[in-house]
């Protein structure tokens, strides 16, 4: 009886561990094969291509959205993107999308010289605060950059390729929760290569 209740104590701990050790690690929320653990939102393509995502304008040239069916509060996300032609696009957290409208809020991923990293609010404020212009040059326009978005309580900090772009302590962000993210612009000629998406919950 001691030998099985020894046993079974170690079995807990190991799967406690185990979960930490995940959960401190971080789950990828693209698993590189398709689009399992995502929602579609709107005409716009999203598609998986050598193991990247791609999202790219479609004939109705208006937005799009890729939402996680999971909700977040508290999280680090950290993802790498590489915009072709122009990448206007974003990442959304705290959100909810009906059809193509989504409130919520959005770190900014833009061609140079708009934004990219600012904190945008959807349906709501509209900008809430903007990069300093000369942190611009930290995004690397058609190459891979690396983004950190990381959101505790009221407070959302945004990371570009090493440099911090923003640092914001808004209540109103802090009294939600939602899904995140990933947008098409409206407008047409838009397309964005995304992989490594990483999530760790705070």
């Amino acid at each position: 009886m001691k030998t099985k209740l020894r046993f079974l104590t170690i079995t807990l701990l190991l799967i406690s561990t185990l979960s930490f050790a995940q959960k401190s690690k971080g789950q990828k929320l693209f698993n590189g094969k398709d689009l399992t653990g995502w929602v579609v939102y709107g005409t716009e393509k999203w598609y998986v291509e050598d193991g990247i995502l791609v999202c790219e304008s479609g004939p109705d040239k208006q937005y799009g959205y890729l939402g996680t069916e999971k909700k977040f509060k508290n999280f680090e996300l950290t993802l790498d993107f590489k915009q072709e032609a122009n990448g206007n696009s974003g990442v959304f957290f705290h959100s909810s999308i009906a059809g193509t409208t989504i409130t919520g809020w959005q770190a900014e991923v833009a061609p140079p010289g708009h934004n990219t990293g600012g904190i945008y609010e959807s349906h709501g404020r509209g900008w809430i605060i903007k990069p300093d212009p000369e942190k611009d040059k930290a995004l690397k326009m058609g190459e891979w950059n690396t983004m950190t978005v990381r959101v505790v309580d009221n407070v959302v900090t945004t990371i570009l390729n090493g440099t911090e772009m923003i640092k914001l302590d808004d209540p109103k962000i802090g009294e939600r929760d939602g899904i995140l993210a990933l947008q098409i612009h409206s407008g047409g000629g838009i397309k964005v290569r995304w992989k490594n998406i990483v999530v760790k919950e705070l």
